[in-house]
């Protein structure tokens, strides 16, 4: 098929360039962005929080982490089904940290690589000190992206605030030190080597893959066979008369991950679609179409279009929107305060001097909102009274505070009985500036004591 010269196929690199450029300033700046103090996204192990759309979760309320969780996985599932490891080509943070060393520091600032057309070379030997400089360079924009991980744990507020007292958080240090020689590492020695050999995520790929999942796509029926049924090299340049394939290689040299897209679909392929863009360039010279296409195996083999919506991505969609809503159902049933009973050792006193059962508990509230409240507690049993705390308490914005509570009752409320009675009562605590919006109810249990021990003890 005939086109006019350089313009056949879609060119990807431009578009590949914006979506990095996107993600690294939303990644760089969603943890600077707070409502009210609170983040879109923060798991926070300092305070014990989870912060999700603007509202924080204590870490009583990590039920949500299952539902982000399995969005997650879903995601990637989905993902890999539709469109095979785009995320690795589009988005993940390796591809991105090695596109800006190898592409921007070594070969637009120093000049390292002539080009970013092969990528099978090392830059050559000597220009010592650019090498050094692109280490210079890289390892700052290690520590900035360490820093980035970091504010997704720590909040950039409390992270510069330990900064300045590097003593007392050394742990933090650790971690920070770590994070930043390790993407020293990864981007200047370890490469794609980290995306060929350590990713789990390319070998559990292949599982999810089908007839109809888009990956680049090498048409051997317009190109010519470069490699035989079981992958063995047959020649550098198709033979046949029709073949259009010049045996160029630009896609070779271009891709990352060292790999030959002719040879077929491969677990190293990241869809960067670097070799779809060289083909492109190459074919769009000889005036015809790119001989490698970001399709689906049917697609090339049929004609036709991309079938998207299939059983299995139809299912996922379906999974992501349920498990979106349970996480979207769970999160607005927030609790604005949170509260613990539990009793002690001592089952129950008996007071002899007023005929009554105490049973003494231990209140852990939390206030979970932004602002400061007055909490008290009622106990909804008949019988059964509050006899400390004798008035409403102030707890401050997303502090705890533990109280011992003594209930009491009248000893001859249960009557006279052989053993001791457990019943079991509601308690209902609150807010007392806000009582209608913020309130729980918990349950637990107050214990009489038999009528031989109230004998006992009256005597």
């Amino acid at each position: 098929m005939a086109c006019s010269s350089g313009s056949c196929g879609v060119k990807y690199d431009k578009k590949r360039y914006i979506g990095y450029a996107i993600i690294t300033i939303v990644a760089l700046m969603l943890p600077f962005l707070r409502v009210d103090d609170k983040h879109f996204f923060l798991l926070n192990f300092d305070k014990k929080q989870l912060h999700l759309l603007f509202t924080s979760f204590d870490m009583q309320e990590l039920y949500l982490m299952p539902f982000l969780l399995i969005l997650l996985f879903l995601g990637v599932f989905f993902m890999t089904t539709l469109g095979g490891r785009v995320w690795c080509g589009w988005a993940c943070p390796q591809t991105i940290f090695r596109t800006i060393y190898r592409d921007l520091i070594e070969t637009k600032l120093l000049g390292l690589r002539k080009n970013t057309n092969n990528k099978q070379k090392n830059p050559k030997e000597g220009f010592e000190i650019k090498k050094l400089l692109a280490l210079l360079i890289w390892s700052v924009l290690a520590f900035l992206a360490a820093s980035n991980f970091l504010w997704y744990f720590i909040p950039p507020e409390d992270y510069f605030a330990y900064l300045q007292e590097p003593s007392q958080h050394v742990t933090l240090l650790i971690f920070l030190a770590s994070i930043t020689g390790f993407l020293i590492y990864d981007a200047i020695i370890l490469k794609e080597d980290f995306c060929v050999y350590i990713c789990p995520y390319a070998r559990v790929q292949s599982v999810m893959f089908d007839e109809d999942t888009i990956l680049p796509i090498y048409d051997t029926n317009r190109g010519g066979d470069i490699y035989d049924a079981k992958g063995t090299l047959i020649a550098t340049k198709p033979t046949g008369q029709n073949d259009e394939c010049t045996g160029c290689e630009a896609c070779v040299r271009i891709c990352p991950t060292h790999i030959d897209i002719r040879k077929g679909m491969q677990l190293e392929c990241i869809n960067c679609l670097e070799c779809v863009d060289a083909c492109t360039k190459v074919m769009g010279k000889l005036g015809k179409e790119t001989l490698i296409s970001w399709t689906s195996t049917n697609q090339m083999a049929q004609g036709g279009k991309v079938k998207y919506l299939r059983f299995r991505t139809i299912a996922y969609s379906a999974a992501l929107v349920l498990a979106l809503v349970g996480l979207l159902l769970m999160g607005s049933t927030k609790e604005h305060m949170l509260l613990n009973i539990n009793r002690t050792s001592q089952l129950f006193k008996i007071n002899e001097n007023t005929q009554k059962v105490e049973n003494v508990y231990t209140f852990l509230f939390q206030n979970t909102t932004s602002r400061d409240h007055t909490y008290y507690i009622e106990v909804l049993n008949k019988n059964i009274e509050i006899k400390k705390p004798a008035k409403p308490f102030v707890l401050k914005a997303g502090k705890k505070s533990k109280e011992i509570v003594i209930l009491f009752s009248d000893i001859s409320s249960m009557g006279n009985n052989d053993k001791n009675v457990v019943v079991p009562i509601q308690i209902k605590a609150f807010a007392v500036d806000d009582k209608e919006n913020i309130s729980i109810l918990r349950d637990t249990n107050f214990v009489y004591p038999s009528k031989k021990e109230i004998d006992e003890k009256i005597k």
